[in-house]
């Protein structure tokens, strides 16, 4: 399944750091995602981005991962060449990530 099916995402960008928030549609759903979701998994899904570090910051309150991707815009909107200097396309592109299909729960949403 995609990620879109379990989750929905917000991206933006400050200088040449982009940060991507991914939201879990259901509660029961956050573990799934928690375990899923590293910072080496989504290295794996931008490989043509900068090799930057990727820290993920949990927001279990709001069933969320804050994913903070340094160096990932070439400098930025002022400086960048690329077609996306804000990221803002970046939530767009993890959505459609691949993931397995999360394990039945009884979990009340």
């Amino acid at each position: 399944m995609k990620l879109h099916e379990l989750a929905h995402a917000r991206s933006g960008d400050k200088g040449s750091t982009a940060d991507i928030s991914v939201i879990a549609y259901r509660p029961a759903h956050y573990p799934h995602l928690r375990a899923l979701l590293t910072p080496d998994r989504i290295r794996a899904h931008f490989p043509d981005l900068p090799p930057g570090p990727i820290h993920r910051y949990e927001i279990p309150s709001l069933h969320a991962l804050k994913f903070v991707l340094h160096d990932a815009l070439d400098g930025g909107v002022t400086r960048s060449l690329r077609l996306d200097a804000h990221g803002k396309s970046l939530a767009a592109c993890l959505l459609e990530m691949d993931v397995p299909t999360p394990p039945t729960t009884d979990a009340k949403d």
